[in-house]
């Protein structure tokens, strides 16, 4: 029989494996417990000190199945909603490794141009949140490694609730699905 075991490698996964595996540890969290998505978005927002709300909205086309949106009051996870339960639930555990690794996001826009693409919100919140590059880098990498490894505290079985989605949040949604058809946008 063979384990499966982690090769040594020099290109720093195993750092990045090992810090992973720290932060989830440091949740204190009893792995035996089987927490709904909701207790462990509990026990990330008592870590970050701030509430985690897990918000689910129709995105456009293309667009990345899940966002971290972090203010100075609240942490949104924002999720597509028609995606399959269990494809779900790791796109929430993914967003919120992104939280508990505290990624930051690099500049695309300018203040200017994120207040005329959603006004509602404050420029800075925008900026961060799209300015995260959506590819194999160190952070999404070390995100979906947090993410897998959340998984084995949550109970897959736990019923789906009905969730409200603040207005600018809607507002976000509706925004960014006008950009994928730009021709339907009223004059």
């Amino acid at each position: 029989m063979r384990r499966w075991r982690r090769r040594d490698r020099s290109d720093g996964t195993v750092d990045l494996h090992l810090r992973c595996e720290e932060l989830v540890r440091d949740l204190a969290v009893d792995r035996l417990s089987r927490l709904s998505i909701d207790e462990l978005c509990s026990v990330v927002g008592e870590r970050r000190g701030r509430a985690v709300r897990l918000v689910p909205l129709r995105l456009p086309v293309g667009s990345p199945d899940g966002l971290w949106i972090s203010t100075s009051t609240e942490e949104f996870i924002v999720f597509e909603e028609r995606l399959a339960p269990i494809h779900g639930r790791q796109v929430i555990l993914h967003e919120l490794g992104h939280a508990l690794c505290d990624h930051q996001a690099t500049e695309v826009m300018t203040e200017d141009s994120s207040r005329l693409l959603l006004p509602s919100l404050d420029p800075d919140t925008v900026r961060r949140t799209l300015g995260r590059e959506h590819s194999r880098t160190e952070a999404e990498i070390e995100a979906e490694y947090v993410g897998t490894l959340l998984s084995t505290y949550v109970n897959s079985w736990a019923t789906p609730r009905e969730r409200h989605v603040p207005p600018e949040l809607q507002e976000l949604a509706k925004r960014l699905s006008a950009l994928e058809h730009p021709s339907s946008r009223e004059p």
